[in-house]
């Protein structure tokens, strides 16, 4: 894996300025390659006595990373410096995973040997048949997901050293290559259907494809076009920051935990619905909506503060500009609308018309609230026949390669330490306990 190049040099500092006592603080201001400044805070309760106050830690770094980089106002993804409209134009999701955990694209002989170690990873422990038997037909994929990634440490626990470089590599490469075939089986266990084992002939997305929606009962081909965007889909949701789930996955591995274990924390943050939801949200304000002569009605709607009606798949809590992601998903929906035959889609053209207007409305224009990434991916998975509750789950098998390439970069930093936010105290302060009978 790549080593992370140390930037924290201090560029200059920062005073600060204690009116109660009139003392002066320097504080450093590290700089990295690019982006803003940070102010170096890891002194400052030792200097002044003092912590930060930061819910939701919008204004704290938490680690140094050399993986990728975002520029909200700019509208900018970059995975280790390349343009993510690049990467999904030219690349594909081996590439990108490559990328991610090794920090440069591969040469044709690294991408050769990268795939077929993957490949030869992606089969399952057969055991994990009875433990998946274990749940309820009913049970959300999500809820099968983060009991099946928790469990490969108790399948594969000769990959859980985190000491050891080769365990590190070995237990990265399993999850990624096992996501998708642990998705597929979440996904035919909720219909009854036999689970179907990867083929090592099929490159990454068309496996998934082949695993999701064959029978034995007849041969089934992957159709390009739908692999070629559910590749794509990968790419674009590989990486992104140190979002809730990436932090998650960290936080967890700060502690020094199994790596299976930390990814299925990172399943578990991703499933909540401010998170990974968002696309299955957008489907279903579609749903709501009804119908393209009732849009404007709905917009009108989302102005008025009163009215508790919400746009879902507009702005982002990071870009305050066009998500670049969701250009590339809005031509690969139309490339699956049209290799499927879909023809006066209600739900395309509902997207259509809010995006229109999202593009023009001076109330939206001047909000920034520019259609995202999940404003078109719950459209194309619903077209290719999968179902609402596994949305996120392929949200997860794409963001598994981010979060191990994070969870990596994390053991290599000899800055890290234990996660432990502090907290503003704002309950009771010391008082006596009473005996039971003492209290009235």
């Amino acid at each position: 894996m790549t080593e992370t190049p140390a930037a924290q040099t201090p560029n200059h500092t920062v005073t600060l300025v204690d009116n109660a006592s009139g003392r002066r603080y320097e504080l450093p201001v590290l700089k990295g390659s690019t982006g803003p400044d940070v102010i170096d805070v890891r002194k400052l309760y030792q200097e002044t006595g003092y912590f930060t106050f930061d819910p939701g830690y919008t204004s704290t770094g938490s680690c140094e990373s050399a993986i990728t980089y975002i520029d909200g106002d700019k509208g900018t993804l970059l995975y280790r410096g390349y343009p993510i409209e690049q990467l999904a134009e030219g690349s594909d999701f081996m590439e990108v995973c490559y990328l991610l955990l090794y920090g440069d694209l591969p040469t044709a002989e690294q991408k050769r040997k990268f795939e077929h170690d993957i490949t030869y990873h992606t089969m399952l422990h057969e055991q994990m048949h009875k433990f998946i038997d274990g749940f309820r037909r009913d049970s959300h994929p999500m809820a099968v997901m983060v009991g099946l990634v928790g469990a490969l440490s108790a399948f594969y626990h000769d990959s859980t050293d985190i000491t050891n470089p080769r365990h590190r590599m070995i237990a990265s490469y399993r999850m990624i290559a096992k996501m998708p075939t642990m998705a597929a089986w979440a996904y035919k266990y909720s219909l009854g259907q036999p689970f179907i084992y990867p083929r090592n002939d099929l490159r990454y997305s068309e496996n998934f494809l082949y695993m999701m929606f064959a029978t034995p009962c007849e041969p089934y081909k992957v159709n390009p076009v739908l692999a070629k965007a559910m590749d794509r889909i990968l790419i674009l949701h590989a990486d992104h920051e140190q979002n809730a789930s990436t932090s998650t996955v960290r936080l967890a591995g700060s502690s020094g935990a199994n790596p299976f274990a930390c990814i299925a924390a990172g399943i578990a943050s991703l499933w909540g619905p401010a998170h990974g939801g968002a696309n299955e949200a957008v489907l279903k304000m579609l749903e709501e909506i009804g119908d393209k002569s009732r849009v404007s009605e709905y917009v009108k709607r989302a102005k008025d503060k009163d009215d508790p009606f919400r746009l879902m798949g507009f702005g982002h809590r990071v870009y305050h500009n066009y998500d670049p992601r969701a250009r590339i998903m809005r031509q690969s929906c139309h490339e699956v609308l049209e290799e499927l035959g879909v023809r006066d889609e209600p739900l395309l053209d509902m997207a259509m018309e809010l995006e229109r207007i999202a593009l023009e409305d001076e109330y939206f224009v001047s909000k920034k609230l520019y259609p995202n990434v999940d404003f078109y991916s719950g459209i194309i998975f619903r077209a290719m026949g999968i179902p609402v509750s596994l949305f996120t789950v392929l949200f997860a098998v794409a963001r598994t390669v981010g979060w191990v390439a994070q969870w990596n970069e994390m053991i290599e930093d000899p800055t890290q330490k234990i996660g432990r936010p502090r907290q503003l105290y704002a309950g009771p302060t010391s008082r006596p306990f009473k005996q039971l009978a003492e209290r009235v």
